[in-house]
């Protein structure tokens, strides 16, 4: 394994850094970026800024518009993308539209990348992805999905409530998981203004990131034309992997470049701040804790950058991308609490956009799947022997 950085990637890096700090970051006390997200005429000028600099979209192919970039390019680009909450909004790799653009490359037909994908690469639209369900239905077991899909003709007529849907309130597009009579999953394709899908409200959550909040849909009596199903009948279950397990690694790239943020914000203070006759940072227990962000951050990174050169040799890595989650995750999470504590009164409130990030994080141990589930996940393969591949590879 080579990390080494090509020239054009360290100057594809070096642009977006620059971009982010100089463009981005001023935004972080525009009013538009409230509760439930940057409302949409701040997400639109944030992707207008992005696409002048040609930075838009970066993931998606260059035959749409994109950069083509790979698994291990996207783990330096995503990165410092993520210096700003607002960073992966602008250049449109945020979730859930990053993962549903990956999903349609690979398995939308020609005729629904030129309706669906389209727009989503040009920035003009944004999308969701309603696949959990309350309680008694799908959550971090997708096989309790309740949704239905039941033929009739040429339409697919689809029943069931979804919730916790990313981006629901303002999305033109959903990508809908729903059970078959056969009980197998399928996707299906969705304008979000049809008769028989509505957001019924959206959920007041901890993070603030994500344009759209997170919200309920209701779905009854969606009449859904069969030339809409994404992929074949039955297989909705094997695409989410095809959605998911990169999507896991992205979050893990994008929180390293807020984890980062938090830590550049408390170093900065720790040298300043003058406290018992000497700067913070040269108190021994803020020092200790400096350095335990380093070592977070350096194990977080060679995880993310690790799985994603195995992606790119095109490897399955659904045990590696667990693992990644779970440690990146967790890694980023005691970075930036540690961060909290450094900056102490000013940790805990708006004068630092620290506290921001904290709220914000501790949510990404539970999306994509919890860190109790890729645990279980794991477990079970490591003991029956079906890890996918391994550090020894």
């Amino acid at each position: 394994m080579d990390f080494a950085l090509s020239p054009e990637l360290r100057e594809l890096q070096l642009r977006v850094r620059s971009f982010i700090r100089e463009r981005i970051v001023p935004y972080e006390r525009d009013p538009r970026w409230g509760q439930h997200g940057p409302d949409e005429s701040l997400r639109d000028e944030l992707v207008a800024l992005a696409r002048a600099a040609g930075l838009l979209t970066p993931h998606a192919s260059r035959e749409l518009g994109g950069l083509g970039l790979g698994h291990l390019q996207k783990a330096v680009v995503f990165e410092e993308a993520g210096y700003s909450a607002l960073g992966p909004t602008a250049l449109n790799i945020h979730a859930p539209d990053e993962g549903n653009i990956h999903l349609l490359e690979v398995v939308a037909s020609a005729q629904q990348k030129q309706r669906w994908l389209r727009p989503l690469v040009q920035g003009s639209a944004r999308s969701c992805f309603c696949m959990t369900e309350p309680p008694p239905g799908a959550g971090a077991d997708p096989s309790m999905l309740r949704t239905t899909a039941v033929r009739d003709g040429s339409d697919y007529v689809i029943d069931g409530v979804k919730w916790f849907i990313t981006g629901a309130q303002g999305a033109a597009i959903a990508i809908i998981m729903a059970r078959m009579e056969d009980g197998s999953a399928t996707m299906f394709l969705s304008d979000m203004d049809r008769p028989g899908i509505e957001v019924e409200r959206t959920m007041d959550a901890m993070d603030s990131c994500f344009t759209g909040g997170h919200g309920v849909v209701r779905l009854r009596g969606l009449r859904v034309p069969e030339h809409d199903v994404l992929g074949e009948i039955g297989q909705g279950l094997r695409y989410a992997q095809v959605r998911l397990a990169p999507a896991r690694l992205t979050h893990c790239m994008r929180w390293l470049g807020q984890a980062q943020r938090a830590h550049d914000e408390a170093l900065a203070y720790a040298r300043q701040r003058q406290a018992f006759g000497q700067a913070l940072g040269e108190h021994q227990g803020v020092g200790f804790m400096l350095a335990d962000n380093d070592m977070d951050l350096h194990t977080a990174r060679l995880h993310i950058w690790h799985t994603a050169w195995l992606l790119d040799q095109g490897e399955r890595c659904n045990f590696e991308s667990s693992r990644a989650k779970v440690v990146c995750s967790e890694a980023e999470w005691r970075v930036v609490d540690r961060c909290v504590q450094i900056l102490g009164g000013q940790g805990v409130t708006g004068e630092k956009v620290v506290s921001r990030i904290f709220t914000d994080m501790r949510a990404f141990r539970i999306y994509d799947g919890p860190s109790e589930v890729h645990r279980f996940s794991m477990a079970r393969k490591i003991v029956a022997g079906r890890r996918d591949v391994s550090l020894r590879s």
